[in-house]
């Protein structure tokens, strides 16, 4: 993912700037929890972000109201960049902190027209762990959500 540095002076959250109206911003949606505006690096024509109106520096930090509101929007808006672009695909893409490769610490998700050599790579190494390390896994995550 390229790398956006956001210049924005400490305490002073450039989407919460976008949201406020203090920087402009070429706005397709927005509704009482979230705001969908053209990313300004437009990797293939049609990419869109939606962010939370209210501050929250990743996922953790929104409620369960904020991240389905956030999910509504970005379908949304998908279907609009299906019938607009026609691109043959699409990628949804959110990322939490820096090492998940955030660059704006304002939760957001990016709505990305895709195209064959569009120069995105989403790969990463796979591992394969035996099929007993996967099931304890997965009965850690149960347990953590009252589900085991």
């Amino acid at each position: 993912m390229p790398m956006f540095v956001d210049t924005s002076p400490p305490g002073q959250c450039i989407f919460c700037r976008l949201v406020a109206g203090e920087i402009p911003a070429e706005r397709v949606y927005e509704d009482a929890l979230t705001i969908a505006f053209m990313d300004i690096g437009q990797v293939n024509p049609g990419h869109v972000l939606v962010a939370s109106k209210r501050h929250a520096a990743t996922l953790f930090d929104l409620t369960a109201e904020e991240a389905g509101a956030m999910m509504q929007t970005a379908q949304r808006v998908a279907f609009a960049v299906r019938e607009a672009f026609d691109p043959p695909g699409l990628t949804l893409l959110q990322a939490n902190g820096k090492e998940g490769d955030q660059t704006v610490f304002h939760c957001h998700m990016h709505v990305v027209p895709r195209h064959g050599d569009d120069g995105i790579a989403l790969s990463w190494p796979r591992k394969d762990p035996p099929t007993a390390i996967i099931a304890s896994y997965a009965e850690r995550l149960r347990a953590v959500m009252g589900e085991g």
